[in-house]
């Protein structure tokens, strides 16, 4: 039977970085687990974070990647945009480089990801709030 649903997955405030989402987002999305084949879409509402899919297990991939993308895009610019202070237009760019969305396979009620993947929230601002994700899962459900 084909399956569908939607909802607004709220991300509590974090601070600058990569954060490790994975267990959060199922959290909330237990659905999941029903679904045989599919698909889970997440799409991140704003304009100064993104989202990823990168290494889960070492605590050094997070901080190495914080500090890539800083290198990459420095807060030292002469950006034009800047009425809401230096880290808006590089959360800007860095936002416009990862993306806002993710597109994750699901089979046999589980997250296709690898043994070493998980979902990343980035965090580009120093005080970016409290995120929103439009979480949509689609899919081929179990047969009970």
């Amino acid at each position: 039977m084909a399956y569908w649903t939607q909802r607004i997955v709220k991300i509590p405030a974090q601070k600058r970085g990569f954060h490790l989402i994975t267990s959060f987002v199922l959290g909330q999305m237990p659905e999941t687990a029903q679904i045989d084949t599919g698909l889970l879409h997440l799409f991140l509402q704003h304009t100064s974070a993104s989202l990823t899919v990168n290494e889960n297990a070492s605590p050094e991939v997070p901080v190495d990647l914080e500090t890539m993308v800083n290198t990459l895009v420095p807060e030292e610019f002469p950006y034009r945009h800047s009425l809401e202070g230096p880290d808006d237009m590089p959360a800007h760019v860095k936002s416009s480089l990862l993306g806002p969305s993710l597109t994750i396979p699901v089979r046999d009620g589980r997250l296709a990801l690898g043994t070493w993947q998980g979902i990343y929230l980035c965090e580009h601002r120093n005080h970016g709030g409290i995120r929103q994700l439009v979480a949509t899962l689609q899919g081929q459900a179990r047969n009970a």
